[in-house]
């Protein structure tokens, strides 16, 4: 078993439901952490063949939330969440996505969320 993080992703879509959250773009800040299998095998030939990429996921994950558009920020992980989890190799990921300054006297409010095979 190994665990992978991705820390502080910044990414831009447009997150929210009022007039000017659905005009301009903002930045959200993702985290998550996966667990996934390694085998014996690949840690002693240090090679990437049947390697969980996590590179690849992060693409898929920026794509994703920057052609996306969304109202609610649970709905935003919830989808990143289900974008990680439909690689068979994951037994387990956290998500955390931050919006800043979404509330006058805080610096951010995050949602999180996890889920397990």
């Amino acid at each position: 078993m190994a665990i992978i993080r991705v820390k502080n992703l910044l990414i831009r879509t447009f997150i929210g439901f009022n007039a000017d959250e659905l005009k301009d773009k903002q930045d959200v800040v993702v985290n998550y952490t996966i667990e996934v299998d390694v085998s014996e095998q690949a840690l002693r030939q240090d090679e990437p063949d049947g390697i969980y990429d996590y590179k690849t996921i992060t693409k898929k994950v920026i794509k994703m939330v920057q052609e996306g558009q969304f109202k609610l920020l649970e709905v935003l992980t919830k989808k990143i969440l289900d974008e990680i989890m439909e690689d068979k190799r994951v037994k387990w990921a956290k998500v955390e996505v931050d919006k800043p300054h979404a509330l006058r006297f805080a610096q951010s409010v995050s949602f999180e969320m996890e889920a397990k095979k």
